[in-house]
Order: C-alpha cells, then sequence, then structure tokens
C-alpha cells in the first residue's frame, strides 16, 4: 500500500513491506519507480528485514515537480523517510541515488548503519577520448545525452535496451511499457532531465566523511562507465579506509538488482548479515 510523507517541496511516496526487523530503505535512479526493487523486496523480508522502498522526487508516485533534483535534496528526502519510520535504517541506492546514500550516511551517521550503492553515480565524471573506444559505453553515452538534450522518451528506451545487456527481466515489456507512461505525465521527463544535468560533485565530496560500511556494487556490462571495476574502485579508494567494499556482477548492466536480482539480493544479504543485528 502506497504511503505518502510531505516534507519541503512537494511529497513522497513510499511502500513498506515486513512487519518488524532492521529497516532497509530502497531508492531507486532517474527515470524509473520503486518498482526497480520488485525481485528485491520479497526476498528482503522473507530474511527478516523491514523494507521500505521510496519513489525519488520526480518519480513514481511522488510529486513531479521541485524546486531542485540534487543529489543533496534526495538525501533530504531519504533522511526525512528515515525518521519518519523510527530508523535507522541501511540505505539501499541506485545509480543517483547511490550518491545521495553517500551524502545521508555523512550528514546523519546516526540514522544510517550502513550504504549500498547499486552502480552508482557517486564521483566527478569526465569521458575520455580511450573511453569512446568501448562500444557500449559510447552507444550507452549517446542515448544518454539525447534523452536529457531532447526530452525523447523512445530515446530513454534505447538506453534501458543497452542498460539491461542479455538477459531481460521476464516482466521486460509490461515494464517498460509502464515506465513509458510515467515518463510521459506531465513533468516527469523535466523532473529526469534536472536529475541527469546535476553533478555528483556534492556526493563525491562526502565520500571521505562518511563513518558507516560501504558495499559497493557494479555491473561488468554497465554502459555508463567504460570501466565500471575501475569506477567502483575509485569510490572504495575515496571512502575512510577499511569502509569500503566492491563487488562485481558478471553480465550486469546498470540494473543488476533488476537484471540479476538472486545475485545482488546475495550480496545484500551478506553485507546485512555482517553489519546489521536481525
Amino acid at each position: 500500500m502506497t504511503e505518502y510523507l510531505t516534507v519541503d517541496g512537494g511529497t513522497l511516496a513510499y511502500e513498506v513491506s515486513g512487519a518488524s526487523g532492521p529497516l532497509v530503505v530502497l531508492a531507486h535512479g532517474m527515470g524509473d519507480s520503486r518498482a526497480a526493487y520488485r525481485f528485491v523486496v520479497p526476498r528482503l523480508v522473507a530474511a527478516g528485514y523491514r523494507v521500505a522502498a521510496v519513489d525519488l522526487r520526480g518519480c513514481g508516485e511522488s510529486s513531479a515537480r521541485w524546486p531542485s533534483y540534487s543529489r543533496t535534496d534526495i538525501a533530504g528526502d531519504l533522511l526525512a523517510v528515515i525518521r519518519h519510520l523510527g530508523g535507522p535504517a541501511v540505505l539501499v541506492g541506485h545509480s543517483i541515488s547511490g550518491g545521495a546514500a553517500t551524502i545521508a550516511a555523512a550528514q546523519a551517521p546516526e540514522m544510517i548503519t550502513g550504504i549500498v550503492e547499486l552502480a552508482p553515480f557517486t564521483r566527478k565524471q569526465s569521458i575520455r577520448l580511450g573511453d569512446l573506444r568501448v562500444a557500449r559505453y559510447r552507444k550507452g553515452m549517446a542515448r544518454l545525452l539525447g534523452t536529457g538534450l531532447l526530452g525523447s522518451v523512445p530515446l530513454w528506451r534505447s538506453y534501458l535496451d543497452i542498460a539491461y545487456p542479455g538477459r531481460k527481466p521476464a516482466d521486460w515489456t509490461a515494464r517498460t511499457a509502464r515506465i513509458d507512461a510515467m515518463m510521459r505525465e506531465p513533468g516527469r521527463m523535466a523532473a529526469m532531465r534536472r536529475m541527469g544535468q546535476s553533478a555528483p560533485v556534492d556526493a563525491g565530496a562526502q565520500l571521505g566523511n562518511v563513518r558507516c560500511p560501504a558495499l559497493i556494487v557494479e555491473g561488468t556490462l554497465d554502459p555508463d562507465w567504460a570501466d565500471p571495476r575501475a569506477e567502483g574502485e575509485a569510490i572504495v579508494a575515496a571512502l575512510p579506509a577499511g569502509l569500503g567494499q566492491l563487488e562485481v556482477i558478471e553480465g550486469a548492466g546498470h540494473y543488476p538488482h533488476v537484471q540479476y536480482p538472486d545475485e545482488t539480493v546475495t550480496l545484500l544479504l551478506a553485507f546485512l548479515g555482517a553489519h546489521v543485528r536481525a
């Protein structure tokens, strides 16, 4: 059942599953909704966790129009949800929300017991000439840039096809149709374009201030980086020594939690088991 929390600037939608257990909060990437965790939530609940999946500002059932859409804004929203639900929580963030998880952990260490970042945009990005020799990266960037410049839903769909290399989820056709419909709702594409224009420098600046354990998960075929493993290693290196752990899922693209949910949940449960008392 969808619940709502009003914060400064708009209303956030979220859904809580599981009656008891340590709190795990799940935050998706841009141009998506909390349904991105549809394969993850039941497994975490079955393992004894209370799970809150949140629609980011501008996405899903949350308000479409907000003053701004930075990672710092998203971190504030997620902390508001965690406080509302009684906290503390392990915060799982995908893509732009990975950067937001970094900021939330640095800003409110009493509320965050651990962070998991899935294919995160957490550091300042730059395109090097050599990177463009990697075909999947070149194609993915072209479609992302085109979506941002033109506000094109078909280009976003084309990007998603590359971001899920090889294996597609069983409900791919129905799910992408729902994403299409959501992105055509008033204000949704504009929100995603503004998210895309928000550089992750605010998150990168907070990496050294994180005080909780952090798990970084990358996919070997993620089109958002020419070398996803190197990106994950750089994030771990920027965290305080001993806090970061990198895991790489072979064959996964930018959405490991949807494309390879079993492998992703195995990593999540191992992390939770090591750092959270169930």
